[in-house]
C-alpha cells in the first residue's frame, strides 16, 4: 500500500517533543505520544532553568567557552556553537507564547527577568520560573499543543519499536495501548524525543525516569549510539529512603548554597577553585567521597544563613516539598545524595536533529548532538530541547512524497508475564549498574557488570521470546540492552574522563574522542 508522507509522528510530551509539536504543527500534521508518565518526567522536574546569553554584560563566546571547559574535550565545537548561538531566540519563542518567568524588579536590573548563576558558568545567564521552570515551560507547552487543531494527542499509547519501509527509514512505530492491544501508527517521518536513560540506576532524580528505550529503538533500525558511559549524576537528590526522588536544583548553590559532610566541614573549596560551583561530575565524585570517607549516606547543602525572604522568594517549590517532608531549610541543612540525572550520551544526530535512519530524527535528552561531550553544563539541558525542536521543526517543514507502507509480522506469543517478575528483573539490573557503572568505577566492577548483564540478558530474552509484549516489558528489553552497550564503551574508554572516572586509568590520558557503539556489538 502507497501512503502519503505528510504526517509527522513525535514519541514522547517533554520540552523537546511539545515544542517540536507545537513550532511544527502549522505546516505538517502532527501525531504525539504523550503518555501520562510525561507528566512526572525529567523536563517537569527541570528546577533550575534555561542558560542562554540575555544580559547585556554576557556573551555568545563566553557561554561556548563554559560549556566546552564543563564537556573535558568532547564537545562538538560547532554543535554547542549553533545552540548557544540560537539560545536567545528561543526564550524569546517561550516568552511569546506566556511561560511566566520570574521577573526582576530592580530598577537597575540590566535584564528585565531574574538571571541566576549555576555550576560551571562564569555569569548570570540561567532564566527561570522561580525554582520550577520545567513545570512553567510543560504546563505553557501543552496548553498551546492541547489547543491546536493540527496536533493529535495520544496519551494512551507507548512506543515499543519503530517500524521501516522496504528501504530501512523510519515509517512510524509499533504501539500498545493501555489493554495491550497492538497499534501501528505510521507516518512519513519520526521523531524521538523519549528522553534518557537514567533510570537504568536504582536511584535518579526523577519519579518517572525512561530507560533509554528510545535510544535503543533506534539502534534497533540501524542508528549509532554515542558517548553512553557518560551519564551525569545530580550531586544534590534530597536523602529520604522514605519518599519520591527530589532534586534540589543547583540555583540553590547558584545563590550561595554551602556543602558540609557530616562533621559540619566544608569541603568543596579545597578540591576546587569554583568550590560548590564546579561542574557537576568534580561536586559529584566530591560527595561520593565524602560519603564514602564517613561512612554515611549523604551529605549537607546548608542555604540556611540566607535571609528567610530570599529562599522563600527564589526556592519556593523546593521549600514546600522540604516543609511537607519535616525539613525546614531556612533553619537547617538539606540532606542531599548524589542521583542519576541525566545522560550525555545518545543517539547520533547532526545540527537538524536527524540521524543516520533516513526520516527519523532525534531530540532532548534521547539524542547525542555534541553539546554536552563528556559532562553536561547545568540548564544547558532545556536549552538544547529547544534549540533542536525548532531546528528539527524547519527541517521537518516539507513531507517527502509518497512510500510503501511496512507490513511487519506480529507473531503471537503467550500471555503477558507477570508485572511482578518484570519489575524483579529491572530490579536487578538497577542493582547491577548502580554497584558497578555508577560516579566511580574500575576494571574489575566494569568486568563484573558485564558478567552479571549477560546472564541477566538470557532470562530477559527468554521473557521477550515466551510472553506476549507488555510496555513494561519491552522497556526492559530495551534498557537491558542499553546497559550492555554501556558497560561495552565504559570498559573501551581507557582514561578517566568527565563523567566516567575508572579507578584503574589516568584522568586525560587518551586522545579526547567520543566513542560510537551499535547493537550488532552485543551479536
Amino acid at each position: 500500500m502507497t501512503i502519503p508522507a505528510e504526517r509527522v509522528l513525535v514519541i514522547g510530551g517533554g520540552v523537546a517533543g511539545l515544542a517540536l509539536a507545537l513550532d511544527l504543527a502549522d505546516h505538517r500534521p502532527v501525531t504525539l505520544l504523550r503518555p501520562a508518565s510525561d507528566d512526572a518526567g525529567a523536563s517537569r522536574w527541570a528546577q533550575g532553568g534555561i542558560a542562554a546569553v540575555l544580559a547585556p554584560d554576557d556573551d555568545i563566546a563566553s557561554h561556548v567557552a563554559d560549556t566546552l571547559v564543563a564537556g573535558a574535550g568532547l564537545c562538538d565545537e560547532a554543535a554547542v556553537r549553533f545552540t548557544v548561538t540560537q539560545g536567545p531566540a528561543a526564550i524569546d519563542w517561550l516568552l511569546a507564547l506566556g511561560v511566566p518567568f520570574t521577573p526582576d524588579p530592580r530598577p537597575e536590573a540590566p535584564y528585565p527577568y531574574h538571571l541566576t548563576r549555576e555550576g560551571g558558568h562564569g555569569a548570570r545567564r540561567i532564566i527561570h520560573a522561580a525554582d520550577a521552570t520545567g513545570r512553567a515551560v510543560i504546563e505553557t507547552l501543552v496548553a498551546r499543543v492541547q489547543a491546536h487543531p493540527g496536533i493529535t494527542l495520544c496519551p494512551s499509547l507507548t512506543a515499543i519499536g519503530l517500524l521501516h519501509d522496504a528501504d530501512g527509514a523510519c515509517r512510524g512505530a509499533r504501539c500498545l495501548d493501555e489493554r495491550g492491544g497492538e497499534t501501528l501508527l505510521l507516518a512519513g517521518d519520526t521523531v524521538l524525543a523519549s528522553g534518557g536513560a537514567s533510570g537504568l540506576y536504582r536511584h535518579t532524580t526523577s519519579p518517572a525516569p525512561t530507560r533509554g528505550e528510545g535510544m535503543l529503538m533506534a539502534a534497533e533500525l540501524g542508528a549509532r549510539l554515542m558517548n553512553l558511559e557518560f551519564q551525569q549524576f545530580h550531586p544534590t537528590c534530597l536523602y529520604d529512603p522514605q519518599g519520591a526522588p527530589f532534586l534540589i536544583s543547583e540555583a540553590v548553590r547558584g545563590e550561595g548554597g554551602i556543602l558540609r559532610n557530616l562533621a559540619g566541614e566544608r569541603f568543596m573549596p579545597a578540591l576546587d577553585d569554583r568550590a560548590e560551583l564546579a561542574p557537576r561530575d568534580i561536586v559529584a565524585r566530591a560527595i561520593d567521597a565524602q560519603m564514602q570517607h564517613e561512612g554515611g549516606e549523604h551529605v549537607w547543602l546548608d542555604i540556611s544563613h540566607l535571609p528567610a525572604a530570599t529562599i522563600r522568594r527564589l526556592f519556593p517549590t523546593i521549600q514546600a516539598h522540604c516543609l511537607a517532608r519535616g525539613l525546614d531549610i531556612a533553619r537547617a541543612p538539606i540532606p542531599v545524595v548524589p542521583a542519576a540525572h541525566y545522560s550525555c550520551g545518545g543517539v547520533v544526530t547532526d545540527l537538524n536533529g536527524a540521524t543516520e535512519v533516513a526520516h527519523l530524527y532525534a531530540i532532548g535528552e534521547v539524542a547525542a548532538t555534541g553539546l554536552h561531550g563528556a559532562n553536561r553544563m547545568a540548564s544547558n539541558s532545556l536549552l538544547e530541547c529547544l534549540v533542536f525542536a525548532r531546528a528539527a521543526a524547519r527541517a521537518l517543514r516539507r513531507p517527502s512524497g509518497e512510500w510503501q507502507a511496512p507490513r511487519p509480522a506480529s507473531p503471537s506469543r503467550g500471555t503477558p508475564p507477570s508485572a511482578a517478575s518484570v519489575a524483579a528483573l529491572q530490579g536487578e539490573l538497577g542493582e547491577i549498574m548502580s554497584r558497578r557503572v555508577a560516579i566511580v568505577r574500575d576494571d574489575a566492577g566494569l568486568a563484573k557488570a558485564e558478567a552479571q548483564l549477560r546472564e541477566l540478558g538470557e532470562r530477559v530474552t527468554a521473557e521477550w521470546r515466551h510472553h506476549a509484549p507488555t510496555a513494561a516489558l519491552a522497556s526492559l528489553w530495551h534498557s537491558l540492552r542499553l546497559a550492555r552497550l554501556t558497560v561495552r564503551l565504559a570498559q573501551a574508554r581507557r582514561e578517566s574522563r568527565g563523567l566516567h572516572y575508572n579507578r584503574d586509568c589516568p584522568s586525560g590520558a587518551a586522545e579526547p574522542r567520543p566513542s560510537f557503539i551499535g547493537l550488532d556489538a552485543l551479536d
